[in-house]
């Protein structure tokens, strides 16, 4: 096949990817926005490369005219969580979803792979619009805590090292690894509401100060310097107690201030 033609057959899945990635960027952002928790904690997508194809269509003995009806992770996007229950959020989410078609499910993480793999894939049909027409394609969602998601690349990158002969000892220890990473999934749920409440107030901690500082350098503009010198000083004083009390009554009065010269609306 020309590789005009390979463009001609990729270009799509590659808008295909950035939307799909986009789409779940924002509903990530979109939580945090109000102030919840996200159960997207990163999204990452890829086309598979011209070779990675070839090697697949020739291990499953796929015709090249038929590899986009029989390669269905042409287009892959992974969904990174923190927590094993957030990966069933996130299905959810998906499944809910009239843009993604959902035509397959693999639950490896209630039945990982002997191999010690544990992920959860959904197949979708995704509609991209191109110069001329629409165009239906599938693509691949893995998602999967960030333990499986280290445990996964290295077991990648050592099955491509040995062409899928890995050595008994090495498939034992990465069994062994595997293992190791359930237990520590389990114990990251067993502590979860520890961890999001410190994440939680870390989160407000850092919007309350942009939006001090976004007051600050607006009052610039229309007050006097000296005045919002003081603001600033008063300010880090505060930030460097760690109070959060503080800084919150410090930020209500700021905005009080903002309000009185109209500096919120300022960009």
């Amino acid at each position: 096949m020309e590789i005009q033609l390979w463009r001609e057959i990729l270009d799509p899945y590659v808008l295909a990817v950035d939307e799909i990635m986009i789409k779940f960027e924002h509903m990530k952002t979109s939580y945090r926005n109000k102030g919840l928790y996200s159960p997207i904690e990163q999204v990452m997508g890829r086309v598979k490369t011209i070779s990675s194809i070839l090697e697949k269509a020739q291990k499953k003995q796929i015709p090249l005219e038929r590899i986009e009806e029989e390669i269905d992770d042409i287009a892959g996007i992974r969904i990174i969580c923190q927590f094993v229950d957030d990966i069933y959020r996130v299905v959810e989410m998906i499944k809910q979803r009239n843009d993604m078609k959902i035509t397959s499910e693999r639950d490896y993480v209630a039945e990982r792979k002997e191999s010690g793999y544990r992920s959860y894939h959904m197949n979708i049909l995704y509609t991209v619009e191109l110069s001329d027409g629409p165009k239906e394609l599938t693509a691949e969602i893995q998602i999967r805590t960030l333990a499986m998601n280290f445990w996964a690349t290295i077991e990648h990158s050592l099955q491509y090292k040995y062409k899928k002969n890995m050595p008994e000892n090495l498939k034992k220890r990465l069994l062994n690894a595997s293992e190791a990473i359930v237990v520590l999934d389990e114990e990251m749920s067993e502590v979860r509401e520890e961890i999001m409440d410190a994440q939680n107030s870390f989160q407000a901690k850092a919007s309350i100060v942009a939006d001090i500082l976004t007051n600050i350098q607006n009052l610039y503009k229309v007050a006097n310097k000296r005045e919002v010198l003081k603001i600033q000083d008063e300010f880090l004083k505060i930030y460097e107690t760690e109070d959060i009390m503080q800084l919150t009554r410090f930020h209500k009065e700021l905005d009080m201030i903002s309000e009185g010269y109209r500096a919120q609306s300022l960009k």
